[in-house]
């Protein structure tokens, strides 16, 4: 029988849904695409950090389907990483054991909070008066 999960993470106005199931291959997929091969090329690392923290061995026996939509390319890794992160803590928690769930996190949370906890950060909506949120139109005496 395989054991599954489902989480999230989220960025701005991308949403990432995990599927974590195990036991398995080790593969990892985003929207199909293995995560080799993410564009842009640049941030790639930031979607191994996770992997990399935790060490790949903790992936080995567990594979990772993630759906990513909305948002910018940037938003979008930063929620497949958030993703990936809440996902394996889950993971541990219901099917490994307790101990390795709190080390594991705290590995994470020591390096970067925004692997666990999303950011309530929005972007405030546009008023009358000008051309943003907090912006005017220029005032003219003459």
């Amino acid at each position: 029988m395989k054991n599954s999960i489902q989480v999230f993470g989220k960025k701005k106005n991308s949403i990432a849904v995990a599927l974590v199931k195990g036991p398995g291959h080790g593969h990892i997929r985003v929207n199909g695409i293995p995560l080799d091969l993410i564009q842009p090329e640049i941030l790639r690392i930031k979607v191994f950090e996770p992997l990399l923290l935790i060490g790949k061995e903790e992936f080995s026996d567990i594979d990772i389907r993630i759906r990513v939509k909305g948002g910018g390319k940037t938003s979008q890794i930063y929620a497949i990483r958030q993703a990936i992160a809440k996902g394996l803590i889950v993971y541990l928690e219901k099917y490994v054991d307790e101990n390795k769930k709190i080390e594991t996190r705290n590995i994470l949370l020591n390096y970067d909070r925004s692997l666990l906890v999303s950011d309530s950060r929005q972007v405030e909506p546009k008023k009358f008066g000008g051309k943003g949120a907090r912006s005017r139109y220029q005032k003219s005496y003459r």
